[in-house]
């Protein structure tokens, strides 16, 4: 793969059939084929979409989820959804509750990753599929049958003893058989999402544990995404998950003049981490479009920061779709471009 391959990492938003059918105009993309479902439509319009802006790496910007907590719930048993929860702006998902030791009905990404596969015409290399974390599944839930377990539940080490039993219960039961059906039909490259980190750095030993259990004994490689977080707070704890070949880290977000985001990643080179890191430049919560100049400029930082440009991916902060299709098209361009010229600058050099 070239030099500072770029990729999408997260959800984008619910076309509706006329922007399927405006942009696959726009952009000269394939007449969208008809499928059995919206769903499958908006799949294919996603790969189409990430390949025509120029992408190396992509998915299906999640089509066929509903949210990245209540979609895996929707699977798993001892879980009871008791009510809509907003996690941001204007967007809601179901809460849910844990009755009983959670067990996967049935692997809840297979489905979705055989359509990829059959219409994704590069080879499976070139895909990354994400997987929300044990940690987050637990995080956002109600933790009620571990939590009635512990004797001293009103405590702080009642909650943490439960938390503990529930994320490695879903690690172990539910996201491990999950991600073993993923690697059986092909996948290659997986990314645990586990966002509800940020808001809790002194669990990043926990998240790890959650981590090497989900992905304990399967041959593939994983990655793990942190957005909108303080990374100095989870290192060098966030470090022991031996098992993640990649980094998937937000910067574009607080990247701003006297403040150099991507600073952090020296210390990656000082504790001696050798991995790849995916680095965000572009900030996903503004419509404002980064110029190719300012991308070329924060993947050069990432790279003099990290000390290796032969690691160094690039790829929005986290997800867009909360972005309109003209800005994320724009944005997406522009990274593309961004990438391919800090690469011809270093190729010079």
């Amino acid at each position: 793969m070239t030099l500072f391959p770029t990729q999408e990492i997260g959800s984008l938003p619910k076309a509706t059939p006329e922007e399927i059918e405006r942009w696959s105009a726009r952009v000269h993309l394939p007449a969208p084929a008809p499928g059995p479902s919206l769903a499958d439509s908006r799949s294919r319009f996603n790969l189409a979409f990430l390949h025509a802006a120029g992408l190396d790496i992509v998915y299906d910007g999640e089509a066929h989820r509903i949210e990245m907590a209540e979609h895996p719930y929707r699977s798993i048993g001892g879980a009871e959804f008791v009510g809509h929860v907003r996690s941001f702006d204007n967007k809601y998902f179901r809460k849910a509750a844990i009755r009983s030791p959670p067990t996967l009905r049935a692997p809840y990404h297979s489905d979705e990753f055989r359509f990829v596969r059959s219409v994704q015409a590069e080879p499976a290399e070139g895909l990354k599929v994400p997987v929300t974390g044990p940690y987050t599944l637990a995080e956002w839930a109600f933790n009620d049958h571990f939590l009635s377990r512990q004797p001293d539940r009103y405590r702080r080490e009642g909650r943490e003893r439960a938390q503990r039993e529930l994320v490695v219960a879903l690690a172990r039961d539910v996201l491990r058989p999950t991600i073993a059906d993923l690697v059986r039909l092909g996948a290659r490259q997986i990314q645990i999402d586990e966002p509800a980190l940020g808001t809790h750095p002194h669990e990043a030993g926990l998240a790890v544990e959650g981590f090497e259990e989900s992905v304990r004994g399967l041959d593939a490689e994983f990655a793990m995404h942190l957005c909108f977080s303080n990374y100095k707070l989870l290192l060098p704890a966030i470090l022991e998950a031996r098992s993640c070949r990649e980094w998937l880290w937000e910067f574009a977000n607080r990247d701003v003049p006297g403040h150099d985001a991507y600073r952090i990643l020296g210390e990656l080179r000082e504790y001696g981490d050798r991995r790849r890191v995916g680095a965000g430049v572009l900030d996903v919560h503004r419509d404002e479009v980064e110029t190719v100049a300012q991308v070329a400029d924060r993947i050069a930082r990432a790279s003099r920061h990290l000390g290796d440009p032969s690691r160094l991916r690039v790829n929005p902060d986290c997800g867009l779709r909360t972005r309109s299709w003209d800005v994320i098209w724009a944005k997406l361009r522009n990274m593309v471009a961004g990438a391919a010229q800090a690469r011809r600058a270093v190729e010079g050099s």
